[in-house]
């Protein structure tokens, strides 16, 4: 039998980790119809406000043939509330995205049907606190009623409308 001696390609320096992860990234950016992952990367630059936070590229695809030249369809995925208005200035948005590369990359918009992940920046949510008065009251109102989940539920409910922002 042959033996087949396959050595790892060290690059004998440090590398960065976008370096790395690129390399790992790419092949499902390309499945994804993606040349690299500028579009992802740059979207929150890229897309007219309210869409660079409520939406997110999923896919671009290209039309077969010699009809590529014109332009791809890009797959946006979004929020259900912002979903119609994204729809009228999908417009907007592609020329946003061929301003910013120099050329036609997107042709057309259309709404993707998966379901969109909101990525916030803070890594968790600060309940506001609300004061022993208030809390009381809450509880004192709630005192006849005798399902638990049902009065927790309206324990909080009370709690958001006391230490919401006005």
């Amino acid at each position: 039998m042959k033996r087949i001696n396959k050595q790892s390609k060290r690059l004998n320096r440090t590398v960065d980790l976008s370096t790395i992860m690129s390399k790992i990234i790419a092949p499902a950016l390309k499945k994804r119809g993606f040349a690299s992952r500028d579009i992802i990367k740059q979207w929150a630059n890229i897309a007219p406000s309210p869409y660079n936070k409520v939406s997110i590229p999923d896919r671009l695809s290209w039309p077969r043939g010699g009809e590529g030249a014109e332009g791809a369809t890009l797959h946006l995925r979004c929020e259900q509330a912002h979903k119609l208005a994204l729809s009228y200035d999908s417009e907007q948005i592609s020329s946003a995205i061929n301003r910013y590369f120099g050329y036609v990359l997107v042709d057309r918009i259309k709404i993707s049907l998966e379901a969109f992940s909101y990525c916030s920046d803070k890594k968790e949510y600060i309940k506001p606190t609300i004061n022993k008065e208030a809390q009381e009251k809450i509880s004192n109102s709630l005192c006849d009623v005798k399902d638990e989940q049902l009065k927790q539920s309206l324990q909080n409910l009370g709690e958001a409308i006391l230490t919401r922002d006005k």
